[in-house]
């Protein structure tokens, strides 16, 4: 493990929100793991619509919130495995459902709800805590502390930049 890097990005909007999205899904690679986190209505769903469009997602595929499915996946470039574990009672509920599979495999991943189960985490993920500053505004901090987690943030911390 390397030091922690985090990044604080401010937004002023829906799209905005989708943009930062974008350009983190645009950097990953088969095997990331992005973990979500923040309260109910602080964007993380659009997040990761964001990161289904940076990942080669169509941009008419509608991305929804998984919530009853637990899982939706989108093709692309990269494949986008979207998890929601808000409505799972314990880790090994998790377990059970296999999703813990998907952590290791070659498309990209986004959890929502992941502090939730933070155990279930793997070392290299990089976790995104979206906070609402107002109806529109959002606080989006990124961090991780792993090797593959600090390039990343690198990189987007260039794009951001750009």
């Amino acid at each position: 493990m390397t030091k922690e890097t985090r990044l604080i990005v401010r937004t002023h909007s829906g799209e905005g929100t989708v943009d930062v999205g974008r350009k983190l899904g645009a950097l990953l690679h088969g095997g990331d793991v992005i973990a979500l986190s923040g309260e109910l209505g602080s964007g993380k769903t659009w997040f990761t619509k964001g990161m289904a469009l940076g990942l080669g997602v169509s941009p008419h595929m509608v991305v929804t919130s998984p919530s009853f499915a637990l899982m939706n996946e989108y093709e692309g470039e990269i494949p986008l495995f979207h998890m929601d574990v808000y409505r799972l009672d314990k880790v090994s509920d998790f377990l059970d459902t296999g999703l813990e599979e998907y952590l290791h495999g070659e498309g990209a991943v986004a959890m929502e709800w992941s502090d939730r189960w933070p155990q279930i985490l793997p070392d290299w993920c990089v976790q995104v805590h979206l906070t609402v500053l107002d109806e529109t505004s959002r606080e989006i901090a990124l961090s991780g502390q792993h090797k593959r987690a600090v390039a990343i943030l690198e990189q987007m911390k260039q794009e951001l930049e750009r």
